[in-house]
């Protein structure tokens, strides 16, 4: 017959209690539940789920909240169990309803999750606040969260500013940032450029990353504090290494200007690339730029042809216009005026300058398209009324081969187009 399992480590427990049994049985009964708590947090420490769970299991079925909320934690994560959301809310809402902090918090969560019952924020934001006010710094903040979006209840800045501060103070990293951000904005608290940065600073000295680029910022912008280039390279250096993207991009454009740091445009191509490679269009257009002009690297038009690309297909005017450049030019890819023409096109239609001036251009000498003065007149008025460089020049030029009745077509197109772009 097999044995049921744990039938050894259990009876063994109760033997050892009943040897501890004297007059005071009361307090010599809790000593043994603690010394089984003791054992199990030793147990879980060392990873040994298994035998954590036996102690564990003891105690929750005897009513330790204590060990009932550590047993939800290990059948959430699937700690010697199998993974279970439905076992863990079982156990959280045992003690929870015993009134463990930690449970309550962990119920909050899975009811704003979603995991193992369905999904509530009312729910989420009872349990968040019977947490909180007992102390739970995490509690704190997501109940501040929960009322400044107003998920579960009516929102509410300046009560949420109430709980991320009591978590803030707690050391909560998250909620020190969030009381920055609400300082700075004057979102629920009286606008102080001061205390922002003050709060952005111990969020960022325990290495929070959102934290670290607004204090960058701070220092960039000297509000709250004296303006300080190097201290702003500093900490978006510091948000930059740990991924936040703008602050690679920020720390890049020091590198270009030299501001805090020295010149040098290898390391700022390098913190633009990894921003760049993670889909900002913005960054790759710039990073195709560099390589085009060549401007602090070797001049590598198969680079600037792929970034100005990747930019284009998330419809970057300006990318369109610098990949039409390529093709028109035969840089980094093979010469073709008709591809250049459509890329021109895009960019002139959205209101690019030097795009409505290439297309003057190329309707101009018939490249890619049929030649036609008209078509030339009226994208080379467009983008001389935006001071391109030499479009004024060539609008002359091309009116000096035009009919009156050729001009007149040609800026009444122009006025459709400007009108059309609001301009």
């Amino acid at each position: 017959m097999n044995k049921p399992a744990f039938a050894f480590p259990l009876w063994r427990k109760i033997l050892r209690c009943i040897a501890m049994a004297s007059g005071l049985f009361a307090l010599l009964a809790g000593s043994c539940a603690w010394a089984g708590m003791d054992e199990g947090v030793q147990a879980y420490a060392k990873k040994d789920y298994a035998n954590a769970l036996i102690e564990f299991t003891f105690l929750a079925e005897q009513g330790n909240a204590v060990a009932q909320n550590k047993l939800g934690v290990m059948h959430t994560n699937g700690e010697g169990v199998p993974k279970s959301f439905a076992e863990a809310l079982k156990w959280f809402r045992l003690a929870a309803k015993q009134g463990d902090a930690k449970a309550q918090f962990n119920l909050g969560l899975m009811y704003a999750q979603g995991d193992g019952v369905g999904q509530s924020n009312a729910e989420a934001v009872k349990w968040y606040k019977l947490a909180a006010e007992q102390g739970v710094a995490q509690a704190q903040f997501n109940l501040g969260l929960m009322l400044e979006r107003g998920r579960g209840v009516a929102p509410n800045s300046v009560e949420a500013a109430k709980w991320y501060r009591l978590s803030a103070q707690q050391g909560y990293p998250q909620a020190q940032f969030k009381l920055g951000v609400m300082y700075a904005q004057g979102d629920g608290v009286r606008p102080d450029d001061v205390a922002a940065a003050q709060w952005f600073r111990l969020a960022a000295d325990q290495g929070y990353a959102s934290a670290q680029a607004n204090l960058g910022n701070v220092y960039f912008l000297g509000r709250g504090v004296t303006q300080n280039d190097a201290e702003a390279v500093k900490w978006y250096k510091l948000a930059a290494e740990q991924g936040v993207i703008d602050s690679q991009s920020d720390l890049a454009y020091m590198y270009i200007d030299g501001r805090g740091v020295a010149q040098n445009y290898a390391e700022a191509v390098k913190w633009l690339r990894l921003a760049a490679e993670k889909g900002v269009a913005d960054l790759q257009f710039n990073l195709g730029l560099i390589y085009a002009q060549g401007e602090g690297v070797p001049q590598d038009n198969a680079e600037a042809v792929k970034w100005f690309r990747l930019a284009a297909a998330q419809q970057i005017p300006a990318a369109h216009t610098g990949l039409g450049v390529m093709y028109a030019r035969g840089d980094g890819v093979a010469q073709n005026y008709v591809e250049a023409v459509k890329l021109f096109r895009l960019g002139a239609e959205q209101g690019v300058p030097q795009a409505q001036a290439n297309l003057g251009v190329m309707y101009a000498r018939g490249r890619g398209v049929p030649q036609d003065d008209v078509e030339a007149y009226k994208w080379l008025s467009l983008a001389a009324a935006h001071g391109e460089a030499g479009a004024k020049d060539l609008l002359e030029k091309r009116a000096s081969h035009m009919t009156q009745n050729q001009i007149a077509k040609a800026q009444g197109a122009a006025r459709f187009w400007r009108e059309r772009l609001g301009r």
